[in-house]
């Protein structure tokens, strides 16, 4: 596979380039059906299909990282905090000096920075516990020779604005907020077979396509967002058995 789009190799887990057990990505024989919820709906899966979830979290595949970046990056110790998450971070002997008063409690779900806590506290800010907020985004493209497939996906470490991490050094924290990375957002697809249906079936769907055949193109695709969901939903779940995502982005943000 020519895969001219694709930068540079980053990591591989596998020397081999073939299937050890192509049954596996073989989940439907010529005669299966998928249909939606509703039953509108009928399309028979080619005998020798490769479904898309399944070959992404099938181990044996010689599956390689590619292009794994960082397009969005916030850590910093500036962002402000509710006057609360700066108050219960004191030390027991310092809140027992420095009870709340209804003045205090008025504050408590008021943002600030830890210098403006500090103040309204009347202690010094080297007393207050500040965390820093991390959010990193970032994407990768994983891709098999032997299926002339590749994939680009969207991982980050936090679904909220920003993770709070309480560290002393910056690149800990980092570490530590990635400590439960997860995979999210749009999926697409480079497709260069034209030998072998690719198929990606959205089991839960309730309209009229729970079953896309992804054409060979020699462009990236995007799937449909239900679809995509499901891709990730796949490889969250099976993310402890695919270690190489995580060594790319850890290997990424160091």
């Amino acid at each position: 596979m020519n895969l001219t789009t694709l930068p540079t190799q980053l990591s591989s887990h596998s020397n081999a380039d073939t299937f050890s057990d192509s049954d596996k990505l073989l989940s439907a024989s010529s005669d299966d059906i998928v249909s939606s919820e509703s039953g509108a709906v009928t399309k028979t899966i080619a005998s020798n299909a490769i479904i898309l979830a399944d070959a992404l979290t099938d181990t044996t595949i010689s599956w390689r990282i590619h292009n794994c970046k960082i397009s969005e990056k916030t850590l910093t110790q500036d962002m402000p905090l509710a006057f609360l998450y700066y108050y219960d971070s004191l030390d027991d002997a310092i809140r027992q000096t420095h009870p709340l008063t209804p003045a205090l409690l008025a504050q408590f779900n008021t943002p600030m920075t830890a210098s403006e806590a500090a103040k309204l506290i009347g202690i010094d800010k080297a007393l207050i516990t500040s965390p820093w907020h991390v959010k990193v985004i970032g994407s990768l493209v994983v891709f098999s020779e032997a299926l002339q497939l590749a994939v680009r996906l969207h991982w980050t470490n936090t679904g909220k604005a920003t993770q709070q991490v309480y560290t002393k050094d910056a690149d800990d924290a980092t570490t530590a907020a990635f400590e439960e990375w997860q995979f999210f957002g749009r999926v697409d697809v480079l497709y260069k077979n034209d030998k072998q249906d690719l198929v990606s079936i959205d089991e839960q769907s309730a309209n009229d396509e729970p079953l896309i055949i992804i054409n060979a193109s020699t462009d990236y695709q995007q799937l449909l967002a239900t679809h995509a969901l499901t891709i990730v939903a796949k490889l969250e779940a099976d993310k402890a058995e695919l270690p190489w995502f995580e060594a790319a982005i850890l290997e990424r943000i160091a």
